[in-house]
C-alpha cells in the first residue's frame, strides 16, 4: 500500500481536531473531506476509515505509542506509526514518524491484547460498568462487536418504490446491495460507498438507517389512519418509517426540543413524499399537555448514553463520563412518566433507547410499570438486541398498551 503524504496529514489534522479539541469524529471527517475536490473515493475512504479506527483503538494506540493526553502532533504521529506497523504497512522515510520500534510495537500489541480494556480500548470505568450490568461473557462479545465497523443499511421508502426495484436501481448506478433475512424493507452495501449522491437517494427513494433501528416502526404496530405521536423525533429517521407503514394516511405528529432538528425533518419529508407529518417544537410543557389521553401510539426513542451505536459513534466512549449516566437516567424516566400521558385508552407506548445498559432500558420500564403513572399500562413485549448477536447496532425496546 502506497501511502501519500497529503492524506495522512489529513488523518494527522482530524485526529487533533477530535482528541485535543473535542469536536465530534463525523462532522470532522466530513469537514476534512471537503478539504481537497481531487482526492478521489479511495483517498477518502482511506481518511475516513484510518480516523475512525484511530478513534476507536485510542486507549490501545496510545499505550503502546507510550503517549499520554494532551497529545501533540509528534504524539499523534507516534500512534498513526503504531496503527501502519500493526496493519503491516511499510513506513515511509518520514522525519516525523521516525525512527519507529516495529518489533517492540509487535510485541506490546500481543500484551495488552491479552486484557480486555486494551484490546477493545475502553475506559476503565466503562469497562467495569459493562461487565457489572451485562456479565463477563456477554459484554466481552458486546464491546468486541461494537468496536467493528458498522454495515451501511439501507430502508427502502416504500412510499416511492419497492425493494427490487431500488435494488435494480442502484445497481444500474454500481451499488450492490443485498435483502438482510428479517429486516421488510432493508438492504445492505456490499461494499462501502457514498449512496448519497445516486438519483434513488435524491429522489427520496430510500434512507440510511441501520437493521435495528429499521424494527422499531413494525414494533410500535402502526396502522394507516390513526394518530401516532414521535415524541423524540430529532432529525426523524424512524418518524419517516412510521409515515411509510402509516401509507401517509392518519397523522404523524413529530416532537422535539431542537427546532432545527425538526426543520432538516421537514426537508427529508419532502424529499421522501411524506405527507402526513406535523413537526411540533416543545417550547414549554404546553404542547404535551395539550395531546394528553389523544394518542393511538406514542413512541419515546428516549436520548440515552448511545452504547449500542458505538460502531458509528466510536468517539462516544471517550466523551462519556460516569456522571453522564446518573443525569441520562433521571432524563429517561421524566421522559417516559410525562408523555405516556399522551396515550390513549387502548393505545400503546413504545420506549426505546439505542443503549445496552439495564439502567437505561428494563429498569426505567419496571419502575414505570410500577409508579403512579405507569400503573394503567401493561408490558406486551420486551426485546433486547446485541450487536455480538444481531451483527447490527445494540436496541432495546419495550411495548405498553395503555388499559
Amino acid at each position: 500500500m502506497k501511502l501519500h503524504r497529503n492524506l495522512v496529514f489529513a488523518v494527522i489534522d482530524a485526529l487533533d481536531l477530535i482528541f485535543t479539541k473535542g469536536e465530534y469524529a463525523d462532522k470532522v471527517i466530513e469537514k476534512t473531506l471537503r478539504r481537497d475536490k481531487r482526492w478521489g473515493s479511495r483517498d477518502r475512504g482511506f481518511i475516513a476509515e484510518t480516523t475512525y479506527e484511530m478513534v476507536r483503538y485510542k486507549r490501545l494506540y496510545a499505550e503502546i505509542a507510550e503517549v499520554k493526553e494532551p497529545y501533540s502532533r509528534s504524539n499523534l504521529f507516534r500512534m498513526w506509526a503504531v496503527w501502519a506497523v500493526l496493519k503491516g504497512i511499510e513506513l515511509p522515510d518520514w522525519k516525523q514518524i521516525a525512527p519507529t520500534p516495529e518489533r517492540r510495537i509487535k510485541g506490546k500489541f500481543d500484551e495488552l491484547s491479552k486484557i480486555r480494556k486494551y484490546r477493545e480500548s475502553i475506559p476503565d470505568w466503562l469497562d467495569a460498568l459493562g461487565e457489572k450490568a451485562l456479565g463477563e461473557k456477554l459484554w466481552t462479545a458486546e464491546i468486541a462487536a461494537l468496536n467493528k465497523q458498522a454495515h451501511v443499511v439501507l430502508r427502502v421508502n416504500t412510499l416511492k418504490t419497492t425493494k427490487p426495484k431500488l435494488k435494480r436501481e442502484l445497481l444500474d448506478a454500481g451499488i450492490v446491495t443485498e435483502p438482510i433475512k428479517g429486516y421488510l424493507d432493508a438492504l445492505k452495501l456490499q461494499e462501502r460507498t457514498n449512496v448519497f449522491s445516486s438519483e434513488p437517494f435524491k429522489n427520496g427513494w430510500f434512507e440510511v438507517q441501520d437493521a435495528s433501528s429499521q424494527l422499531v416502526g413494525n414494533f410500535l404496530d402502526v396502522k394507516p389512519g390513526i394518530r401516532v405521536v414521535d415524541a423524540c423525533a430529532g432529525a426523524g429517521g424512524k418518524t419517516l418509517h412510521l409515515a411509510a407503514l402509516m401509507e401517509n394516511k392518519g397523522q404523524l405528529i413529530a416532537l422535539d426540543i431542537y427546532d432545527n432538528k425538526l426543520k432538516e425533518l421537514k426537508r427529508r419529508a419532502r424529499r421522501n413524499g411524506a405527507h402526513n407529518i406535523e413537526p411540533r417544537a416543545i417550547e414549554s410543557t404546553k404542547v404535551i399537555k395539550k395531546l394528553y389521553g389523544s394518542a393511538d401510539r406514542v413512541l419515546i426513542d428516549a436520548p440515552c448514553t448511545g452504547l449500542g451505536v458505538l460502531r458509528r459513534n466510536p468517539d462516544a466512549k471517550w466523551k462519556l463520563r460516569p456522571e453522564f449516566l446518573e443525569k441520562i437516567t433521571k432524563t429517561q424516566r421524566e421522559i417516559l412518566f410525562s408523555y405516556s400521558k399522551m396515550v390513549k385508552s387502548g393505545g400503546k407506548l413504545a420506549y426505546v433507547t439505542c443503549s445496552i445498559l439495564p439502567e437505561e432500558n428494563e429498569k426505567q420500564v419496571f419502575g414505570f410499570l410500577k409508579s403512579e403513572e405507569g400503573k394503567d399500562f401493561n408490558l406486551i413485549e420486551e426485546k433486547h438486541i446485541y450487536a455480538s448477536k444481531s451483527g447490527f447496532d445494540g436496541f432495546y425496546m419495550a411495548l405498553m398498551v395503555k388499559r
